[in-house]
């Protein structure tokens, strides 16, 4: 049976507990299942409520003493309503807090156009010192929690609202931070790079275009920051053209970094799929995917755009 990125996340973090010393701070929000932490480790959780402003300086007091601190709830309020207390009291001082944003992107349609994060990658990924990861599945999510405890210094995880199917076989999965991972390999014609929950639209838009003779490459970007910028410029070197997948914003996210990268070492033919500059809205997930063109089709007919514009080049 599926389960969330954030609930995995959470199941593996509580059972990593008895053998690693770390404390968690939540707010009152049901996040990512580590709401439960302290009933297994009352000593070792904190809550604080609906206070995130708070939930950040208490956390960055924590690591302040020498704690590993685990900070929990929604993005929307992890890179807005705490966004100074984040810059100044976590990534200002290099503390080691590891922020968890939960019910990120256009997955949480259901819950209200207000709670859906959608600006939260490029919010931090502008503050030094700020490393940001993302699974794309219970595999993934899983890994990057046992990642995270030998991790030094503040760390952004961007976890998902909504079940989703493993992608990733646990037995040979290996997360590795900062490095881009090939999950589909067989192509010259373009490359599809993606981070987060869309990767299987990714894989199946590049299933759909094999069978019409185009040949492309799937990237994942589990770390957006520090970008893989190694990985980029070879894909750009080798198949000449370019497209990012992204439930965030264009403006700041994936889409956002290898641009940057490309525009510098690499310029190549590029699109960018994600929420075009608008905020997010009430609805069924699926439904807003096709509004904002992020649906399996439209990556099949970005992927087409940018090779026929390689190739007039």
């Amino acid at each position: 049976m599926a389960i969330s990125t954030r609930v995995a996340f959470g199941q593996e973090l509580t059972a990593l507990a008895a053998d690693h010393d770390f404390v968690v701070c939540n707010a009152d929000t049901k996040a990512c299942n580590l709401e439960n932490f302290g009933k297994q480790y009352p000593d070792r959780d904190f809550s604080i409520g609906i206070a995130e402003q708070n939930l950040m300086g208490v956390a960055s007091g924590l690591a302040s003493c020498g704690h590993k601190v685990y900070a929990a709830t929604f993005a929307v309020f992890t890179s807005m309503r705490a966004c100074e207390q984040v810059r100044q009291f976590i990534c200002y001082p290099k503390l080691n807090v590891t922020v968890i944003g939960t019910h990120v992107g256009l997955q949480v349609g259901g819950d209200g156009a207000t709670h859906a994060a959608v600006e939260d990658i490029g919010i931090f990924r502008s503050m030094p010192n700020m490393t940001i990861v993302q699974p794309s599945d219970e595999v993934s999510a899983r890994a990057i929690a046992r990642a995270s405890l030998d991790f030094e210094g503040p760390l952004y995880i961007r976890l998902h609202r909504n079940p989703e199917e493993d992608i990733h076989q646990a037995d040979s999965y290996r997360f590795q931070l900062g490095k881009a991972h090939m999950v589909e390999n067989h192509g010259s014609d373009a490359t599809i790079f993606v981070s987060g929950i869309l990767l299987g639209k990714a894989l199946e838009a590049a299933k759909r275009l094999k069978m019409e003779g185009i040949n492309v490459r799937v990237t994942e970007i589990h770390t957006i920051k520090p970008l893989d910028q190694e990985a980029v410029m070879q894909a750009a070197q080798e198949t000449g053209a370019i497209v990012t997948v992204e439930d965030h914003n264009i403006i700041g996210g994936l889409g956002s970094a290898v641009a940057e990268v490309l525009a510098e070492h690499c310029p190549v033919p590029m699109k960018r799929i994600g929420i075009q500059d608008r905020f997010g809205s009430s609805g069924d997930a699926e439904l807003l995917y096709a509004e904002h063109k992020m649906s399996v089709m439209d990556i099949v007919s970005s992927t087409k755009e940018v090779i026929a514009r390689k190739k007039s080049h």
